[in-house]
Parts: structure tokens; C-alpha cells; sequence
């Protein structure tokens, strides 16, 4: 059975400390509910989510659920 596009989620991970990274990322990093490194979440794949992650793209590593 095929996934709806409403039930896709992707898998972010937190690799690189968003410490000195600028204020703008480190909110979206926030934002996002990423806390500690390597803390991992799962969010629903859309425009929003993946404007986030391009945004913070070197700090996170994204797998697809």
C-alpha cells in the first residue's frame, strides 16, 4: 500500500553543534525540536520542513522514512 503524501516523514538528525553557527540557524535548529547532537526527530516531509532543513543543511543529517 502506497504512503500518502500527508504520511511521509523524513528523519533529521542533529551531526555539527550549532554553536557557532548564526543566531538564524541555531533558532531553526530549535525550532525543528533538535536539542543535543545526534538527537534525531521526525518530521513531516513538506515546503516547510524542507526549507528548514536546506536552511541548517550543514548541520543536520536527513534520512527519508
Amino acid at each position: 500500500m502506497a504512503k500518502k503524501a500527508a504520511d511521509k516523514k523524513i528523519k533529521v538528525t542533529l551531526v555539527k553543534s550549532p554553536i557557532g553557527a548564526i543566531p538564524k540557524h541555531r533558532k531553526t535548529v530549535e525550532a525543528m525540536g533538535l536539542r543535543k547532537m545526534n538527537h534525531s526527530v521526525e518530521l513531516p516531509d513538506n515546503e516547510a520542513t524542507r526549507g528548514m532543513v536546506q536552511q541548517v543543511c550543514h548541520l543536520v543529517k536527513v534520512e527519508e522514512l
